[in-house]
């Protein structure tokens, strides 16, 4: 029985990282879905739909394989319907930054794994936290430069120079934080019979 074709449903440099770290074989494809918000009034409904319907759409398209779809929103600390998207340009940057310096700010991460052809589908929400340090004007304007920060939600990279933004960080898997959570794509990677390791 020959393992199915396995696909990631985005354009994100970071997951497909991810997956990488995986080293099976995949294919990625980017689903053309509208992600702007439909009323939700939680960061968590919002990650789970867009997830869904990210892997949904290249299912779809290909029934038979293993699809793999994953959304990230973030909020701050008491504003869980006040979604924190991607900056895309340097003033937003900035003001992101800025509204971010000193306080917490949570990320909804959700992962949605779809096989249509035998029916499979699992979409589930993980959570984690960072908490910022009070950052200062011309550190903000000197890491937007270095990092360009601007496609992040949060305006930040946490693989790389952004860990230097942090307080703290809090929660079970820091991939959750990258934008999927990988613990648990291994968990039902495994349920689908697929070996990892």
């Amino acid at each position: 029985m020959s393992t199915p074709q396995i696909i990631l449903a985005s354009s994100s440099q970071t997951r497909k990282d991810l997956m990488n770290r995986l080293r099976i074989d995949y294919q990625s494809i980017v689903p053309d879905i509208d992600e702007s918000p439909r009323g939700e009034n939680h960061a968590d409904d919002l990650a789970k739909r867009l997830a869904f319907e990210k892997a949904k759409a290249i299912s779809e398209q290909h029934p038979d394989a293993i699809v793999i779809g994953s959304d990230q929103v973030a909020w701050r600390e008491g504003a869980p319907d006040i979604f924190i998207g991607k900056p895309l340009t340097v003033e937003k940057a900035i003001k992101q930054l800025q509204a971010n310096s000193d306080k917490i700010v949570y990320f909804s991460t959700a992962l949605s794994v779809q096989q249509q052809s035998t029916g499979f589908e699992r979409t589930l929400v993980e959570h984690y936290k960072v908490k910022f340090r009070k950052l200062g004007l011309a550190e903000i304007e000197r890491y937007i430069e270095v990092e360009q920060p601007l496609m992040c939600a949060g305006s930040f990279k946490c693989e790389s120079l952004g860990i230097s933004l942090f307080d703290q960080m809090i929660g079970q898997d820091q991939t959750t934080l990258m934008g999927m959570p990988m613990i648990k794509l291994c968990h039902i990677l495994r349920q689908l019979n697929i070996l990892v390791p």
